[in-house]
């Protein structure tokens, strides 16, 4: 089975980084390689993924001289890779056991570039909250509605170029890379396999209400070339397709 190069980017995640780490070392599929970025400057925090990375000894830790944020560091990890697939997983986030072994089968059997899967979320305590269903999905889809959980994702590596990245937002920066990808027509595919535990932290940057629509609007207006006018309109399409969710 092909490589698959892990992403998995690291800011004042402490709490939850072994649990993330021990769902990737626990997946059934073996062939893979783990590249953290360290977006902090805690020294301690350092010494303690340097401890880990003596248990899991497949990670390769790479320490950012400045905070980058998550796109760029992504975007730096993706550089770094050798696989010919790529997947994402938050530190913060856990995969079920079988999450790569599921979507490689699903995606190399269909001939998919791009595939997300459904998952759950729950709270800090581990609450379940919602289900989140994963489903195919074209740019059309996209504009209106974020319908795709980053730690999910599996692509191939060669859809990335200088122009297809994430973008360098405080959030929402993978909306941008999803819709970059869809612009010509390719479609996201959904396996309705809930193979992710996707934790919603009330103290994250993705978690603020104002932050969210000072980037949509960023992701319409600067990254998507739409004028003012149908920025604030796709803005508040996406805001309410998203307070319906929350509600649902």
């Amino acid at each position: 089975m092909p490589l698959v190069s892990i992403i998995v980017t690291y800011y004042k995640k402490k709490k939850y980084i072994l649990k993330c780490l021990k769902s990737i070392f626990n997946q059934s599929y073996k062939n893979f390689e783990v590249i953290l970025i360290f977006d902090d400057n805690d020294k301690n925090e350092f010494e303690y993924l340097k401890k880990l990375k003596k248990k899991f000894r497949k990670i390769t830790i790479y320490k950012n001289k400045l905070n980058l944020g998550a796109g760029e560091s992504r975007n730096k990890g993706i550089k770094l890779s050798k696989g010919k697939y790529i997947a994402f997983l938050d530190s913060d986030d856990a995969w079920h056991k079988d999450k790569l072994k599921k979507q490689m089968k699903y995606m190399i059997k269909n001939s998919f570039s791009i595939s997300h899967t459904s998952y759950k979320i729950v709270n800090d305590s581990q609450k379940f909250l919602a289900k989140r269903i994963a489903k195919t999905l074209d740019h059309n889809m996209l504009i209106k509605s974020c319908d795709i959980g980053l730690s999910s994702v599996i692509m191939k590596r060669n859809l990335f170029n200088k122009n297809i990245k994430f973008a360098n937002t405080k959030t929402k920066e993978d909306y941008v890379l999803w819709l970059n990808i869809t612009k010509n027509g390719k479609k996201i595919y959904g396996l309705d396999k809930t193979l992710l535990t996707w934790r919603k932290n009330e103290n994250s940057l993705s978690s603020s209400t104002i932050r969210k629509l000072v980037d949509g609007f960023i992701v319409y207006h600067r990254y998507q070339k739409y004028n003012f006018l149908k920025s604030i309109y796709l803005l508040i399409i996406l805001s309410l397709n998203f307070l319906k969710k929350k509600y649902l």
